[in-house]
Order: structure tokens, then C-alpha cells, then sequence
């Protein structure tokens, strides 16, 4: 067998950890995802590094926190002079590919929507803010998947490499409206696409109300994870059969608007869905905020912002998220198919991961926001390797910046130093020391919900406690997850958890100094 594998990253948008067969999901279908479990390992307390889509999907491109790439919230693009894992494999002689979802600049090609108070009187005449760095991420270069020059510029197109992707086909945003790549792959295939997507253009079902979720009528042989799993087929079949490569399978679902194509929009019935365990429980600021706005008819429920649902809403957002999930695992058995086909299973590292998770339902709440309740920051992460002994199960504490460090060492290549992630435990041989907690980042420029400045938010993950720190307001969350699975019950003032709180406090700030950035390296002596 090779000493270099070849490795396949399967990526979700959006997906908790207990959404699929092999973490205990008794209601959604997964054969295929569940196979990688089923011959490697799976991570049961994997976490992200912050629990929004870009700064994620950057930290599992770096491996590094978002505060040392910059990639702080959605709306900053990776800087291009960024490291990569990718890159690294490329460097050494691997073949890289990205199919589908990237993210890692903007999508919307909207202007932001909020400028810092600390900014104001430092914008130029073309709307960019003098700041501490001179990099300009306002050029061409970084319009690569604004979603509105892919639609208004024919001819737009990647370019390559990017990231340290060698071979890309993009697909840009969510539900039945992604464009990119995949919008040219539609007009191929499905010339009157226009006329089928969209809520406009939705067949109608007045069995449901949620929001954001309609019946498409596109096709399910011409949607975007067909068209991911099309592609990442291809991609496997036309390689180098003297290359070692990476490809990264980027679904876009199952991300908010909910609207799964063809059989998968009825595949599970909303009345089979029971409601989360936490559904209309829990006593926040945050929470109280949401569940008063929907009683008022003042919630934003057609966007980004997460809001409060009922009972049946609930329902249908779970049921509609598994249709998603089981196309997608449909295309999975596509690409593992082909792999066997190939005769490359015995030599590939397979990987399953998802950037976030979402809280669907839990606590009456759905989407992600300033909520670092479990459902939105611990995310699935399986990983499939037939020269590593099957460890079903592993409760170590992981972080998503660990995934780049864990690939470069399988592939026997050296991680840059600046690398802040540190390999699985179990992966590549040879003892880690397993982590005691984990660090989740997360600055939001939005002045939204409860609040009416910026957030910083800090949470701190140990095998026991979530403790989470809002900045500038004073306002803390802490749960015992051993005596409070569900999160229901906030001890960040109580008096008997005093103690408690001042040792996680300790632990956080070690945590963060920890975290600093060691990069740039000294370039001689002072």
C-alpha cells in the first residue's frame, strides 16, 4: 500500500452532530456517511473554532483560530497570502480539488452592513476603511465567489490555484437559488431552469408553514448535490493515476432555505418528528428575546437571524433537513461507488465534517446566531482509515482546527509552523496529548436580538462545563453538562457556582493566551 494516501473530505453546511444514522439518529437514513464510522472512528465532542460559516470553514483550512487568520465573522475574506493544508499538499505533488461549497470569500457581493464606530471618519472615497494592516481585501482578486459576478459577468471563473486548489467547481449559496459553477452545469442540463427556482416559483403545499422552506420544482437529478456528486465523480475518474490527491466534497445543504427536491421533500413526515428534548425550555436574555418577538409578530424570519418557531415549525424544519441529508448521502454511495470501482477505497482516507451545526428546535429556537448552545458549535466529524485500528467511538475533545494537522500528518507532510490545530487522537501513530478544553471565537458586528453593540463572545468547553463570555455586555452562560445535558439551566449567577465559574474563568484566559498567535516568526535578533 502507498505511504501516501489519497484523502476525500466530505463537508456539510449546517449539520449537527446528531443529525445522521451513526451518532444515534433513530429517524434519518445515512447508510452511506454511516459506513465511514462504521471501518474508522467517530468524534463525539468535536467543536468548532467559531460557529458561523467562513471563520469555520477558514480555521479548517488553516488550522488556525480565527483570530490569527482574520477571518473574524462572515464578511472578511480569507487573506490569499494565507497558508494553507491544501497548499502544503499541493507543494507536495498532491492533486487537489474543491467541489462545491468554498466560502472562504464573500458570497453576497452586498455592501456590509455595519461600520465599527472606531472606523467612521476613516473611509475613503471608494468605501474601504484605513486599517492597522495595508492588505486590500476589496480587489478582483477576492471577488472570486461574490455570487452577483458570477451572474452579471460572463466568463467569470476561478482562478487557479486557489487556496491550493488546483481544479474547483464552485457552488455558491443555499436552497434551490446556488449559483457559480453549478449555474452552468444547469444550463446544460436544464435549459428552463430559471422558471423552476426560487419560492416564486415553488409548487405549492399548504401542509407546510415554516419559513424559508418551499417545494422546489427542480429536479432532484439536476439539484445542487447532484450536482456536487456528479462532479466529485468525475473529478475522481479523470485523475493521475500516478498522483496521490485531496478532493474536498463541499455539499451547501442542509443550510437554511429548506427545500429539498423531488422525493426528498416529503421522505420523513413531520408528524414522525418528535420535538427536542429542550423544546420551549431554558430561561436566557437571548432566548426570551426571541420567543417574545414571535408572540409579537416582530421576529425576522426570512433571513439570517435566528428566531423562535413552533412546535410544528419545528417539526417540518427537521424533517425538511432530512430530506437534505439523505440526498446527500445518496451522492456519498455515488463517490464511494466510484472509489471502489477504481480500486482506490483500500488507499483513501475518508473524512466526513460539517462547518456548524444549527439548533433545530432545540430550546423552540431554529438557525445559528450568538448561541453556543450544543447543537450549533459541536459538529460530526468521522474519519475512515484502513491503516488505522476501528476506534468506534472517541469522547476526546476535538476542535476543528485540528482537521488540517491531522491530514497533513496521515500524508506524511510537514504542518507550517503557526499551525495552532494538533493531530486527532489516533491518527498518523504516535501519542497526542488529548486536549482538557476547547475555545470557540466569535465577533458579530450585528446589532441584533437583545443587543445594541457588537458581541465578542468566548466560550470555553471542558468535559464537564460550557461557559461562555459575552463582550462588552455583562452577560455570562454556564451549564453543567453532566447534571444539564439539555442547557436549561444558565449558573453563570448562581452563588453556589461561585467557584466554578472563577476556575473556568482561569482556564479560559490560559486558554486564550495559549491561543495567540506565535506567527510571524522572529526574523533574527533585535
Amino acid at each position: 500500500m502507498s505511504d501516501r494516501p489519497n484523502f476525500v473530505l466530505i463537508m456539510t453546511d449546517q449539520q449537527r452532530a446528531d443529525h445522521l444514522g451513526c451518532y444515534g439518529n433513530p429517524i434519518l437514513k445515512t447508510p452511506n456517511i454511516d459506513r465511514i464510522a462504521e471501518g474508522g472512528a467517530r468524534y463525539n465532542r468535536h467543536y468548532v473554532a467559531n460557529p458561523i460559516c467562513a471563520p469555520n470553514r477558514a480555521s479548517m483550512l488553516t488550522g488556525r483560530m480565527p483570530s490569527a487568520h482574520g477571518v473574524r465573522s462572515n464578511g472578511i475574506p480569507l487573506s490569499l497570502d494565507a497558508r494553507t493544508f491544501v497548499g502544503e499538499l499541493r507543494e507536495a505533488g498532491y492533486a487537489t480539488g474543491l467541489i462545491g461549497k468554498g466560502h472562504f470569500q464573500n458570497i453576497t457581493g452586498l455592501d456590509r452592513e455595519f461600520i465599527p464606530e472606531a472606523a467612521k471618519g476613516l473611509i475613503d472615497e471608494e468605501g474601504r476603511i484605513r486599517e492597522a494592516f495595508d492588505r486590500n481585501l476589496h480587489g478582483k482578486e477576492y471577488q472570486t465567489e461574490n455570487i452577483r459576478k458570477w451572474r452579471s459577468e460572463q466568463g467569470h471563473r476561478v482562478t487557479l490555484p486557489y487556496y491550493g486548489f488546483d481544479h474547483v467547481d464552485l457552488a455558491i449559496w443555499h436552497g434551490d437559488m446556488v449559483g457559480g459553477d453549478y449555474d452552468n452545469w444547469l444550463d446544460e442540463r436544464c435549459p428552463n431552469h430559471k422558471d423552476l427556482r426560487g419560492k416564486d416559483n415553488a409548487e405549492p403545499d399548504p401542509r407546510y408553514v415554516l419559513p424559508q422552506a418551499w417545494r422546489t420544482r427542480i429536479p432532484e437529478e439536476f439539484s445542487t448535490s447532484a450536482f456536487v456528486g456528479e462532479k466529485a465523480v468525475k473529478f475522481i475518474e479523470e485523475r493521475d493515476d500516478d498522483t496521490p490527491f485531496f478532493l474536498q466534497v463541499s455539499f451547501p445543504d442542509p443550510h437554511h432555505p429548506f427545500t429539498p427536491p423531488g422525493k426528498y421533500w416529503d421522505m420523513y413526515d413531520p408528524d414522525d418528528i418528535p420535538l427536542p428534548a429542550s423544546y420551549g425550555q431554558g430561561e436566557t436574555p437571548l432566548l426570551a428575546f426571541m420567543r417574545k418577538a414571535q408572540l409579537e409578530g416582530t421576529d425576522m424570519r426570512h433571513g439570517q437571524v435566528p428566531f423562535a418557531v413552533t412546535a410544528r415549525e419545528a417539526q417540518e424544519a427537521i424533517a425538511l433537513t432530512y430530506g437534505m441529508i439523505s440526498l446527500i448521502d445518496d451522492q456519498v454511495g455515488r463517490i464511494f461507488e466510484t472509489l471502489e470501482a477504481q480500486g482506490l477505497m483500500d488507499n483513501t482516507v475518508l473524512i466526513f465534517a460539517s462547518d456548524h451545526g444549527d439548533m433545530m428546535g432545540d430550546h423552540g429556537i431554529v438557525l445559528k446566531g450568538p448561541l453556543h448552545y450544543d447543537g450549533c458549535i459541536r459538529a460530526p466529524l468521522l474519519w475512515r482509515d484502513t491503516t488505522s485500528a476501528k476506534a468506534p467511538e472517541c469522547n476526546a475533545l476535538t476542535s476543528a482546527i485540528d482537521l488540517p494537522a491531522s491530514i497533513l500528518k496521515r500524508a506524511g507532510v510537514q504542518p507550517y509552523y503557526g499551525i495552532q490545530g494538533r493531530a486527532l487522537p489516533g491518527i498518523g501513530g504516535g501519542q497526542v496529548a488529548p486536549r482538557d478544553a476547547v475555545l470557540i471565537e466569535d465577533d458579530r458586528e450585528r446589532i441584533y436580538l437583545t443587543f445594541d453593540q457588537p458581541q465578542r463572545i468566548r466560550t470555553l468547553v471542558t468535559d464537564r462545563y460550557r461557559m461562555t463570555v459575552f463582550r462588552p455586555m455583562e452577560y455570562g452562560e454556564l451549564f453543567d453538562l453532566q447534571e444539564d445535558p439539555l442547557e436549561n439551566v444558565n449558573l453563570w449567577d448562581d452563588p453556589s457556582a461561585r467557584e466554578i465559574r472563577a476556575s473556568l474563568s482561569e482556564r479560559l484566559l490560559n486558554l486564550l493566551i495559549d491561543e495567540i498567535d506565535w506567527a510571524p516568526a522572529m526574523t533574527g535578533q533585535a
